[in-house]
């Protein structure tokens, strides 16, 4: 049997990219408003800005650090772009980055004379220098084994549970026949459903680590007062017609299939070796979708029940959604139409060969809808105060 494989561009080191982004990486609150004019003036590359950086301590300093670096070094990047203010900074994140193989370039504010405008001349530049060199490189056919998928979902309703969160968990298991990786996360979202992860662990420590994750969280909740009702599920999610976090955490847990779970990554963590892995992060969308990104993922695949237009803006996110309502109304919006399977017109196993047949095809640079229609972003989360 044939390997299938998708059109990716080949890197020095790991996995091939399924994009060949410039990007561009503001790493200082000050530099940000010339990051965006350079980025503007340097189309087709990809804008990251961290509208903090200064003054993080201790175990959010380590995760800002992590999450930068793992976005530099994400497969889909060709080339970096730091923008920055702070020479101690961007020397030691040009070094995590430039461990990958990829050329990176930086531009700092204290090197400018502390003029932004000189910074944004000089940033033009060079960015324009590496954006042409990208533009030789050429896709070649890559095994499916080097792919890397992120596994979220969002806007959830009985739909996502039902049909699309398992279809999902089939695709997955197809993946990881292939010797292809996924990740999942919501670390909270697994409340109520961790003791079914737990038992799919691949070491008795790995189950022990993913219950006391919704554990620390759980009591993170309480300590602070919040009633999980009317946070998570949300009120969009209650509306749609979930009721308690239980119902909606064994909806999302059945994204990662049936296979081994491999190891508990902190947030933007690499895995060491390929796998399905649980990612211990937060529920919220976009800080969710950067730290797979962060951990290395190439592609992204979101499930909606009612409609949830965010996506990544460095990997491509594929939307899909089993509500026939919002399949019907958001066909500008979503990848993938899986309404038939819950309408029980199609059956489950068929729906994710379909699937991987656009997975592989968008890996090989089809646009997704969230690409074409720019909607894309990255959000690092904060675990602390600064000083």
């Amino acid at each position: 049997m044939t390997e299938p494989t998708f059109l990716g561009f080949a890197r020095a080191r790991g996995a091939a990219g399924v994009r060949n982004h410039l990007l561009v990486l503001s790493i200082a609150g000050l530099t940000g408003p010339a990051a965006r004019r350079v980025a503007q003036a340097l189309p087709g590359s990809r804008l990251v800005c961290m509208p903090y950086g200064g003054g993080l301590i201790g175990a959010d300093q380590e995760l800002h650090m992590r999450a930068l670096a793992g976005l530099g070094r994400n497969a889909n990047v060709g080339a970096v772009l730091l923008i920055g203010s702070d020479l101690p900074k961007i020397a030691s994140l040009s070094q995590a980055i430039g461990a990958s193989g990829k050329p990176v370039e930086s531009v700092c504010l204290d090197d400018c004379g502390h003029d932004i405008l000189t910074l944004s001349d000089r940033a033009i530049r060079v960015g324009a220098k590496l954006h042409r060199d990208l533009s030789r490189q050429r896709r070649l056919p890559v095994p499916l084994a080097q792919l890397f998928v992120g596994l979220e979902c969002g806007r959830s309703d009985p739909s996502s549970g039902m049909a699309a969160n398992p279809l999902i968990g089939k695709l997955t298991d197809m993946l990881r026949e292939h010797g292809a990786s996924a990740v999942f996360g919501e670390t909270l979202e697994w409340l109520g459903a961790e003791h079914l992860l737990a038992r799919r662990a691949a070491t008795p420590a790995v189950g022990h680590a993913l219950v006391q994750a919704v554990l620390r969280r759980e009591q993170l909740a309480t300590r602070q007062g919040v009633d999980l009702l009317g946070n998570n599920p949300g009120p969009t999610n209650i509306a749609a017609g979930l009721s308690t976090i239980e119902e909606k955490s064994l909806g999302a847990i059945t994204k990662s299939g049936s296979g081994p779970i491999n190891g508990l990554l902190q947030y933007g963590e690499q895995p060491a070796a390929p796998g399905l892995y649980a990612m211990d992060a937060p529920a919220y969308a976009p800080e969710s979708l950067s730290g797979f990104v962060a951990a290395g993922a190439q592609m992204l695949l979101f499930s909606t029940g009612v409609g949830n237009s965010y996506v990544s803006t460095l990997a491509p996110t594929v939307k899909l959604s089993a509500n026939p309502v919002a399949a019907q109304r958001l066909c500008e919006q979503l990848d993938f139409d899986a309404s038939a399977v819950f309408r029980g017109e199609h059956s489950i196993d068929a729906a994710a060969r379909e699937l991987l047949e656009r997975i592989v095809d968008i890996a090989s640079g089809t646009l997704t809808w969230g690409e074409v229609l720019g909607e894309g972003d990255e959000v690092v989360s904060r675990i602390g105060e600064a000083l």
